[in-house]
């Protein structure tokens, strides 16, 4: 009985050093997300909101003639909400800057597998629309929040990363939700 015991353990052990590789799937990086905390928008604006405090305001580079324009860069997640504003006027005119928020959404079409908008009326009385990108497209959300006779504040979110959007998926949520929140408390000045 020893030996067959023995036998068993000898065959166990030597057939056990054959070592089958299988690949492992990519992994993705784990990325925790605080808690949504906001804080009220400081500055000579026409408009005010509630943005992150996650993230960081700063004027927009792109275009310095625009005093209004602003970013809210997320820099933990390298990602940034492009706000541009423009007042309503004879120059400027609700069709106008609703079309071409509208058109640059459409711009994504190409790379986009499906575009959902949605339209909403915040707490204040505005109207908002909600456009949001599914696909590997550089903006997975984008929205604009108007009174429709005096201002026009447009958001988009960008990453600054190479990530595909399926890992980014948890940090593209969180944002959401920072957006809807900034959405929902945006309030305009005359």
């Amino acid at each position: 009985m020893r030996k067959l015991i023995l036998f068993g353990l000898a065959v166990g052990i030597l057939s056990s050093c054959e070592e089958t590789y299988l690949p492992k799937p990519p992994g993705y990086n784990r990325i925790d997300l605080p808690s949504h905390t906001f804080s009220s928008l400081q500055g000579d604006y026409p408009y005010n909101f509630e943005y992150s405090v996650h993230s960081l305001v700063e004027p927009d580079s792109f275009n310095l003639k625009e005093k209004y324009w602003i970013n809210l860069d997320y820099q933990g997640f390298e990602a940034k909400v492009h706000l541009t504003y423009k007042p309503i006027n004879e120059q400027y005119d609700f069709r106008t800057l609703s079309n071409d928020a509208f058109n640059l959404t459409a711009k994504h079409q190409k790379m986009a597998y499906g575009i959902s908008e949605n339209v909403l009326v915040t707490p204040n009385g505005y109207t908002g629309v909600v456009a949001e990108l599914t696909g590997e497209v550089p903006t997975q959300f984008q929205f604009f929040v108007t009174d429709s006779t005096d201002h026009f504040l447009r958001g988009a979110l960008y990453f600054n990363t190479a990530m595909k959007n399926d890992s980014l998926a948890p940090v593209i949520e969180y944002i959401k939700v920072d957006m809807a929140h900034l959405m929902n408390s945006v309030k305009f000045f005359d």
